[in-house]
């Protein structure tokens, strides 16, 4: 964990495919409904990439909202993080198609892979690349195509994931008083199984069993998962706000990682909070995984839900089983 750090988010941005998935497709070939869909996981549409829409084209659109409510131009950017569990390729990192793309030779590029909690991971990686010195402008993204890997046949998961990405700039403070109050992340690798692809990597290569099995989808123990997110989260916050001394009043807003409804209106109970300082926006996402809290942040801004000088609490849990927190002063 780290705290006090003059690093400032400078710019977001995120696109969505056109694609909507409403709940009414699944319940025109699975044994479910929109009521058994919307009461479980509080969901009622998600995005799906088009044919022929990579997470690089999602990625790159939001990488250029991003600089250009920044304000900076695109080489400015001396730093790329693509937070991604869907990557274009194996081999070579998906930073490196998404750094050509944005016209960024030369700049390091760079995966980083923490699933949901992918961009909470990048951006504080990023803002301690940019406290040391090293780097000025660090550019993160959060992206993915989760519903390639979503096993449609599988009524428990099919349901919950959906398609997006989302971007932040970061850049050194200008500010007499640090606006990175607090950040940590941290992982569980004995719960690794919670939710994994059995295939496609060195341990199980693709074969002709591995596609009969269905091996290549996302698999997931549900009840497990969702024990272990309920405490982690209310652990993670206020373990932020004790160590930077800071209320739950005086936040603005908390984005936590968009994969159940009741998950996150639990934790706003909880801390006794008003809906309105808690983003929610997987009614219409779906779990996003690393895109999910960088296309709530962007909302917020733009929408003037959080603007300049507003607390604003990130924290995310997600397959690994991997967690991160950010505390930041806009």
């Amino acid at each position: 964990m780290s705290r006090n750090l003059n690093v400032c988010i400078r710019g977001t941005g995120s696109f969505l495919p056109e694609k909507v998935l409403t709940n009414k497709f699944f319940e025109s070939y699975l044994d479910t409904s929109d009521e058994w869909i919307m009461t479980r996981t509080g969901i009622r549409e998600r995005r799906q990439a088009a044919e022929g829409e990579t997470m690089c084209d999602l990625s790159t659109k939001a990488a250029k909202h991003a600089v250009a409510d920044a304000g900076i131009p695109m080489e400015d950017i001396d730093l790329l993080l693509v937070c991604t569990a869907t990557p274009e390729t194996n081999i070579p990192a998906a930073a490196c198609w998404i750094q050509a793309e944005l016209g960024l030779p030369g700049v390091p590029a760079m995966d980083l892979n923490a699933a949901c909690s992918g961009l909470v991971y990048g951006l504080i990686v990023g803002a301690h690349m940019i406290a040391g010195g090293s780097y000025r402008n660090v550019l993160v993204i959060g992206a993915e195509v989760l519903t390639r890997f979503t096993d449609y046949q599988d009524r428990a998961t099919a349901v919950l994931f959906g398609d997006g990405a989302s971007a932040v700039i970061l850049g050194r403070s200008e500010e007499a008083e640090p606006n990175m109050l607090y950040c940590e992340m941290g992982a569980d690798g004995r719960c690794a199984d919670y939710i994994w692809m059995p295939a496609g990597g060195s341990k199980m290569p693709a074969s002709q069993k591995t596609l009969d099995e269905r091996l290549h989808f996302m698999r997931m123990r549900g009840r497990e998962l969702y024990k272990l997110a309920v405490s982690k989260l209310q652990e993670l916050i206020d373990r932020a706000l004790s160590e930077a001394n800071v209320k739950v009043d005086d936040l603005k807003l908390i984005i936590p990682h968009q994969s159940n409804r009741r998950i996150i209106e639990l934790t706003r109970e909880r801390l006794g909070l008003p809906p309105e300082k808690m983003a929610v926006n997987i009614d219409r996402y779906g779990n996003t995984s690393a895109a999910s809290v960088g296309i709530a942040l962007d909302e917020a801004r733009r929408s003037g839900q959080v603007q300049s000088g507003d607390l604003v609490l990130l924290a995310a849990i997600g397959a690994g089983v991997t967690w991160g927190t950010m505390l930041i002063r806009l």
